[in-house]
């Protein structure tokens, strides 16, 4: 049993497909960010700590928008990610502008997070059930080599305004053996759902039960060793180093191959929404305001 649990919300991210910094947009009816939503169902599912990672450029806006707001009512902190946050014995092209990656932000928490964690992306609504079979696997079940991975079914994150990239969980005895990154996923004129993998092969007629990670993790602090050793493997096999990427998906993939840790799947069956891009702020907007209309949530989360 483990007494704390922590949440780490990825929001160094640029939206470069959105335009803008969608971390801090306001959908909800009294200006809420989808951050917002994240914090206050990851309270009400007795998480005890928020941690943000974020680029050093958006600290005074981080800092006005955020932190007041919580400060009261969960312990809140926040790190840097920046690209060169890199091994000592590691020559970065000067060219390089891009931090390198989720794998990468995740160890910029590594001297901050002591306790058993969720990890999110700052620009998903993932509903509260994922945080509240979240938070009972963190406390009652996450050790060194124990991970989990709560799901949801491909039909359920889908987004009305264009394709998007998921990643398909290949899953065995409720344990993940493998995430493969998806692209151009999309229903067709006949409502199947279709995609690319990495490699360029179709994938036709994907089933709409089909589990799919969202870049949603249950970790235990241990997990950072492992990925500081998986990044300097990353950094010395990497061909692209202008925009190679050290991704989570990738590296828990490879650890589960070798048999250093297992990740048990956790289904839920919340809707999840984001915003990838610009046509889908209305749209995240209008399911935020139902929801609200149907009481499962305050029209003021801080009032």
């Amino acid at each position: 049993m483990n007494s704390k649990i922590a949440m780490f919300v990825l929001a160094a991210g640029m939206g470069s497909r959105y335009g803008g910094l969608k971390q801090m947009e306001g959908f909800g009816p009294s200006g809420e960010t989808i951050i917002d939503y994240s914090i206050y169902d990851a309270i009400k599912a007795g998480f005890d700590r928020i941690v943000f990672v974020i680029r050093p450029d958006m600290e005074e806006a981080f800092r006005e928008v955020f932190l007041h707001k919580y400060q009261d009512r969960i312990d809140i902190d926040y790190c840097f990610q920046t690209v060169d946050m890199l091994p000592g014995w590691y020559e970065k092209d000067p060219g390089r502008e891009k931090p390198w990656g989720t794998g990468h932000a995740l160890l910029c928490a590594k001297d901050i997070i002591e306790d058993p964690f969720l990890i999110i992306n700052g620009d998903d609504f993932y509903g509260r059930e994922s945080f509240e079979i979240a938070a009972k696997f963190l406390r009652d079940e996450c050790t060194e080599d124990t991970y989990a991975i709560p799901a949801y079914r491909l039909e359920n994150v889908l987004s009305d305004a264009g394709t998007v990239k998921r990643g398909v969980c290949t899953v065995k005895d409720d344990l993940l053996v493998k995430i493969e990154e998806t692209f151009e996923i999309a229903r067709d004129e006949g409502n199947e759902i279709n995609g690319v993998t990495w490699d360029g092969k179709a994938m036709r007629n994907i089933k709409g039960e089909t589990l799919i990670s969202m870049n949603m993790f249950c970790l235990h602090p241990s997990t950072f060793q492992e990925f500081e050793e998986g990044f300097d493997i990353f950094l010395k096999e990497n061909s692209d180093a202008m925009k190679g990427e050290f991704l989570l998906p990738i590296e828990l993939s490879r650890l589960i191959d070798q048999g250093r840790v297992e990740m048990k799947v956790l289904e839920s069956t919340a809707n999840w929404f984001g915003v990838t891009y610009p046509e889908d702020a209305e749209i995240v907007r209008a399911k935020l305001k139902e929801l609200v209309e149907k009481g499962e949530y305050p029209k003021n989360l801080w009032n």
